[in-house]
């Protein structure tokens, strides 16, 4: 329920009007309506999820949260509500982030490492707008959506996400394939990489049956992969610590041409994308919190807040390692790629390098292609208040993704990285399909009550949301006139 004046949700104050108009008409006509919510423009409304219910893969309370009388700050909350926010900073760690990083430090060394920074800080701002609307609500932005959308708007909303998911596992199984082919020594090709791919992700399904923390400990473990694989070989290239730090903190770009500035506005379709956000809002609700308890509310915000800026702080230190080794080592080259990248790496620092990275690029690719299936499943729920088995979910969005990866991967290989920069165009043209929807509903009183948007903070965000729409639409242009 959302929290409205009072302590009731403005669900609940549209219930008790509806009653008041009624009223004369009986009580059992009052109870009628009371059980019904009207806030929704449809009839059907899809279900919220309950304490104890079991949705898709998780559940929704399925984490208590220690009680204590203390208000500061406490160690033990923190760690209960730590899961969410690591879950959705592997999309900052996608294969398609993964190979944005390489050509930033192989095209413009250092240069845009600021570029890296400061769209992570957007991130986490949007990131946490979404957090804020399930914990307040205790509903998750698709099924906002469907209470507050009419069918033809949703349904149009549900396919752009639905597109941009698809997007997201076509370069997940690109990198997974391109790792297995590395860690293969060329033996399996990448067809058959990208076939394995796709039945793998069935293992990792069933790993749900262990419990959420366990499941949750699973994708941390995947995250310190692909940090210890990546910090590795950011030790052995040693790149000038100087110079990162003058790319992290000088906003220009001296000397860059145009694949440079090409390049800095990918870095953004790169990082935000727009499934996370619908994947956020709904991560948070596997905390138990009484959303009708303010109190409650503010804490649960404050925790989720601080885990996903460390979450975040995380990837963007994985990202920073990429991008450093690709800029001390390859730069200037326009030719790394993600195909390219691990006989570069072997070429210079020889095959145990090359395993390594290999390690940390299947690391990326298998945790983002589960994350990317739970937003999916999520998207279906909530827009449509349809629920499929997690395998059936899987199977459509993997076979969808399959057709055009195997497709260049059997007939034109090379043209894999024309691919992703496809789906970077896709990924762009469905960003506002997230941004506006979070933007407008956390600035809502009677979603929100007295966790709306403030004034001050839907002017940073609505400045934020042109700029990052700005920046994705040039992009697109600029990829359509390559």
């Amino acid at each position: 329920m959302v929290l409205g004046s009072g302590g009731a949700s403005p669900i609940e104050d549209n219930q008790l009007q509806d009653c008041a108009g009624v009223m004369d008409g009986g009580g059992d006509t009052c109870e009628a309506v009371m059980k019904e919510p009207q806030n929704g423009p449809s009839e059907n409304h899809a279900p919220a999820a309950k304490e104890g219910e079991p949705g898709f893969e998780m559940t929704a309370g399925a984490v208590n949260i220690p009680h204590s009388g203390a208000t500061s700050f406490s160690l033990r909350k923190l760690w209960a509500f730590t899961g969410p926010g690591f879950l959705m900073s592997i999309a900052y760690l996608d294969p398609g982030n993964i190979e944005s990083d390489l050509q930033s430090g192989a095209i413009a060394e250092y240069r845009l490492l600021w570029v890296l920074m400061w769209c992570t800080v957007m991130g986490l701002v949007l990131q946490l707008l979404a957090a804020r609307l399930g914990s307040v609500t205790g509903y998750h932005l698709a099924q906002v959506c469907y209470r507050e959308y009419p069918p033809v708007p949703r349904i149009a909303l549900w396919i752009m996400i639905e597109i941009a998911i698809i997007g997201s596992d076509i370069q997940e199984v690109v990198g997974s394939a391109v790792a297995i082919n590395l860690l293969s020594n060329n033996k399996i090709p990448i067809y058959a990489g990208c076939l394995i791919t796709g039945v793998d992700t069935f293992t990792f399904l069933f790993l749900e049956s262990a419990g959420l923390r366990k499941l949750e400990a699973l994708f941390g473990a995947l995250i310190t992969t692909m940090g210890g694989a990546f910090l590795y070989m950011y030790i052995v290239v040693a790149p000038d610590q100087g110079e990162i730090l003058k790319g992290m903190w000088f906003p220009w770009c001296e000397g860059c041409q145009l694949p440079a500035i090409q390049q800095a506005v990918g870095i953004v379709g790169a990082v935000i994308m727009p499934h996370n956000i619908y994947l956020h809002s709904a991560l948070v609700l596997t905390r138990k919190v009484d959303h009708k308890d303010k109190v409650e509310v503010r804490e649960s915000n404050k925790y989720y807040s601080i885990e996903s800026a460390i979450a975040l702080f995380i990837s963007f230190l994985i990202n920073l390692f990429v991008v450093a080794v690709f800029a001390a080592a390859f730069y200037p080259s326009e030719n790394a790629t993600l195909l390219t990248a691990g006989q570069l790496i072997h070429d210079n620092y020889g095959n145990a390098m090359k395993i390594i990275w290999g390690i940390g690029l299947l690391a990326a690719g298998q945790s983002s292609t589960m994350t990317g299936t739970y937003a999916g499943q999520f998207a279906m729920e909530g827009f449509l208040g349809i629920r499929w088995s997690k395998w059936k979910r899987v199977l459509l969005t993997r076979s969808i993704a399959m057709v055009p990866t195997l497709l260049v991967a059997v007939f034109a290989g090379k043209a894999l990285d024309e691919l992703n920069s496809i789906i970077n165009i896709i990924q762009s043209i469905q960003l506002p399909f997230a941004l506006l929807p979070i933007l407008y509903f956390t600035s809502q009183e009677r979603l929100m009550g007295e966790f709306k948007n403030s004034s001050f903070t839907k002017f940073i965000v609505w400045c934020l949301a042109v700029l990052i729409m700005g920046v994705n639409f040039y992009l697109v242009f600029a990829e359509l006139n390559d």
